[in-house]
């Protein structure tokens, strides 16, 4: 008889218990989330790609407005292995993400590689990274993670503008070690502004330098009319350089771009997003992005470039048509998930594993 009174207690302290866990839901929506019978939350591989703690061992300006840093590991531990077109996440001191190809050598297991140039109007990562990364400044780095890869080829044709040259080096250094064919066109404001000059004039004739205080702008179609018509066609740069290079080759021989960041626009028809694990249905209007919806109703929302550049916002989509507006996710990621920053819905409605 003497266990009646405990056990009451304990039933009465799990009543009260529940009822504070319901008071919890109704007051934040989007905790805790219930754990679907099959789980496919959240942001996809990105989320799961595991920080790396580096330092920044040697600073050097390879151009005007150019810095470009050799990142190691704290410990010296071997750093993953990459492929030419890769980039690296950098996570920097203010919590800013920025993408940064590796300019490096994928040999070199010891270190990463990256460049960057500084952006006078832009939103603050390049100045970031300018003023604060200096030798032995650590920073978390996520990656390498490769959207721009080197496909297997007979022969090439890159085309690269100034600070677009980090991704396209590696790669011609493994074609050239390869024996394939290829060729170079690459342009900038002024020989001091382009990088890794030195290196690339020692290529010889295969590469075209078209410094525009001295040529003027470069001769796309000459060069691509120059090209073997079945050369892979890699082209990094600011986006009239590779608007030009698409519509020079024509929509039966796409190009292979790397774009520093994508204009996308969020704006478009009102739709409803369901949120599956929460039940709760939000009204997205015409004018505003579904990221900014889902932050006023929970703030913790992961994103940060805000462009569908980066990846860090990408949501698993249930059900309903998505009007994909980004740069980076592939074919197969499209099938079922979305960058919430820039696309939206094709139809009325979304659901989404939140």
């Amino acid at each position: 008889m003497r266990r009646v009174p405990a056990l009451a207690l304990a039933a009465g302290a799990a009543l009260l218990a529940r009822r504070a866990l319901r008071r919890r839901i109704g007051a934040s929506p989007l905790w805790p989330l219930p754990a679907l019978e099959d789980p496919i939350s959240g942001h996809g591989t990105r989320r799961s790609t595991v920080a790396l703690r580096l330092g920044v061992t040697e600073r050097t300006e390879p151009a005007e407005g150019v810095v470009a840093l050799r990142l190691a590991a704290l410990d010296g531990a071997e750093l993953p292995a990459w492929e030419p077109g890769a980039h690296l996440d950098l996570v920097l001191p203010s919590g800013l993400v920025r993408q940064y190809s590796l300019c490096g050598d994928p040999a070199d297991r010891t270190s990463y590689t990256v460049a960057t140039r500084l952006i006078e109007d832009g939103r603050g990562g390049s100045r970031e990274v300018h003023e604060q990364l200096k030798e032995a400044v650590e920073l978390s780095v996520r990656g390498p993670r490769n959207r721009f890869p080197l496909a297997a080829a007979g022969s090439y044709a890159f085309v690269a503008g100034g600070i677009g040259i980090t991704p396209i080096l590696p790669m011609i250094r493994k074609v050239e070690a390869a024996g394939a064919a290829w060729r170079l066109l690459y342009g900038g404001r002024s020989r001091a502004t382009m990088p890794f000059l030195d290196e690339i004039e020692g290529f010889g004739a295969k590469v075209i330098l078209v410094p525009e205080d001295e040529h003027g702008l470069p001769d796309l179609a000459a060069f691509l009319a120059n090209s073997p018509s079945d050369a892979l066609v890699y082209c990094c740069g600011p986006d009239p350089l590779m608007d030009a290079v698409t519509a020079a080759l024509g929509p039966a021989r796409p190009p292979h771009l790397e774009r520093f960041a994508p204009g996308a626009a969020t704006a478009g028809a009102a739709f409803e997003v369901e949120l599956r694990r929460s039940g709760r249905t939000l009204a997205v209007p015409a004018d505003r992005s579904l990221l900014s919806v889902l932050r006023a109703e929970a703030p913790g929302v992961s994103y940060s470039c805000e462009q569908g550049f980066c990846g860090t916002c990408q949501q698993r989509v249930v059900e309903g048509e998505i009007d994909h507006r980004d740069e980076l996710l592939t074919d197969a990621e499209r099938d079922d998930t979305m960058l919430i920053c820039v696309s939206r819905c094709l139809g009325e409605k979304l659901v989404l594993d939140l």
